[in-house]
């Protein structure tokens, strides 16, 4: 009875889900970023909440299960987000567990001022320095040839996000974490299913985050996840996910560790329940078994929304091939497959027009756009005001907002005509070839009208 009332409530919603969103999607504006449901979607979410479980439970397993498998490591831990998945990678870095390997406050971690908040928050929330490094212009990744110059004896770890889905130079950025004894960190959140030399961006280093917000290549509508193939990792991620606890029982579930009652640990009586005994200061940071059920119909359609988002991007470069003289298209060095979050351009100096120019017409005739998210960070707020924040650039002394002048951000001219120069259009799998050429025309057309070029 229950199946069978089960399968009329999922009937019920097919019916819904065909008549509501089945038909062709259209777009007036073209959004730079998306998510694309189908009725498998809204089927696992409904039974998610016909289990009634709450928390994440069978569907959740399931995810974290596949993808593992998807990216051919061992452990996957989902989180609520790409952000908490940051959070969450770094915290790890600084367990007792890990004894000498352990990052202490004042400890250095290299990363670039040119992305996402929320892969520098982490350094600065755990009381460690970051070590801004410049970027290229084309991969918009860091220049892994100023990596060494950057590293001092308080350096610890590496810190970076894969640009809109384009790898950076992971053989010379392992080939450093080994000669200086330093973690890695793969912010993958915008390049889930990109490859490097034939691995699977985020699988490479350390650990590997990733982001399943709508935005992205596949979604929960808030989620992420953390990956890594090194056990004692694996189990203090879980830890730090999950209160701080010691035990890796999952909720609602005794005994799985086998050692319930059977431990003397901290300075607790002997036998103190371990699901309630914790090894760390951590966090609540899981999901619930409805953003898992969404990720279990997404992730089996990941490979094809990647060809989609491939296919999206090389129709722009092929297109926009004729505008060179005005404008730099991405760059994809050799033995990177990218996963192409989003379409990055950047405008040239001597270009008739400034990128503001070219953002503000592209919006008014309803194509959006991105900036490279903080742009330059060393010029947001939360570095000009805040004198407590401290930080290096390159091979400087350590630097606060007092220090902060134009002269200190010369050192990071790629970064600053990133912030001045660059934006991305959307390659998300609901746009297609009509999309991609309205976003095509309106460039050019843009380019006509700024700078009265033949186009």
């Amino acid at each position: 009875m229950e199946q069978e009332l089960r399968n009329k409530v999922k009937e019920a919603a097919k019916e819904y889900y065909k008549e509501v969103y089945g038909g062709k999607r259209q777009f007036d504006y073209i959004p730079p970023s998306g998510k694309l449901l189908g009725e498998e979607e809204l089927l696992n979410m409904i039974d998610a909440s016909l289990d009634m479980w709450l928390t994440a439970g069978r569907f959740n397993r399931e995810f974290e299960k596949k993808f593992a498998q998807y990216l051919g490591v061992k452990y996957a831990l989902s989180t609520n987000s790409g952000s908490s998945a940051n959070l969450l990678a770094l915290s790890a870095l600084t367990s007792h567990k890990l004894g000498d390997r352990r990052l202490k406050k004042g400890d250095e971690v290299i990363s670039v001022a040119a992305g996402f908040p929320t892969t520098i928050n982490p350094i600065l929330q755990q009381g460690l320095v970051p070590v801004f490094v410049d970027c290229e212009v084309g991969t918009y990744n860091i220049d892994a040839e100023k990596i060494e110059e950057a590293i001092s004896p308080k350096t610890k770890a590496i810190f970076l996000a894969h640009t809109l889905g384009n790898s950076y130079d992971l053989d010379k950025i392992m080939e450093l974490a080994e000669k200086y004894n330093l973690w890695v960190i793969e912010d993958s959140c915008d390049a889930l299913g990109g490859e490097y030399k034939g691995k699977k961006i985020g699988t490479i280093g350390h650990i590997g985050t990733f982001s399943f917000y709508p935005a992205h290549h596949l979604t929960m509508g808030e989620g992420g996840a953390v990956i890594t193939n090194d056990a004692q990792l694996y189990k203090i991620i879980m830890s730090f996910r999950d209160w701080g606890r010691d035990c890796c029982c999952p909720p609602g579930r005794d005994g799985v560790c086998g050692k319930r009652f059977s431990q003397q640990l901290g300075n607790l009586p002997y036998g103190y329940d371990h699901k309630y005994t914790y090894s760390h200061i951590g966090f609540n940071l899981k999901i619930t078994d409805w953003q898992a059920a969404l990720g279990c119909s997404q992730i089996e359609k990941l490979d094809g929304f990647l060809e989609i988002r491939r296919r999206n991007a090389q129709l722009l470069t092929e297109k926009l091939a004729d505008l060179k003289d005005y404008l730099i298209l991405p760059v994809i060095k050799d033995g990177v497959k990218p996963s192409w979050f989003g379409y990055l351009i950047s405008v040239k100096e001597d270009a008739p027009f400034t990128k503001q120019e070219m953002v503000e017409y592209l919006e008014s005739h309803k194509v959006g756009t991105r900036q490279l998210f903080a742009g330059n960070i060393l010029r947001q707020p939360m570095f000009t005001d805040d004198e407590q924040v401290q930080f290096r650039i390159g091979n400087s002394e350590l630097l606060s907002s007092k220090d902060l002048s134009e002269e200190w951000y010369k050192k990071l001219p790629k970064t600053d005509f990133i912030m001045n120069n660059t934006f991305w259009v959307g390659t998300f799998p609901a746009l297609g070839e009509e999309e991609i050429s309205r976003i095509s025309d309106t460039i050019h057309a843009c380019v006509k009208e700024k700078a009265g070029a033949i186009v």
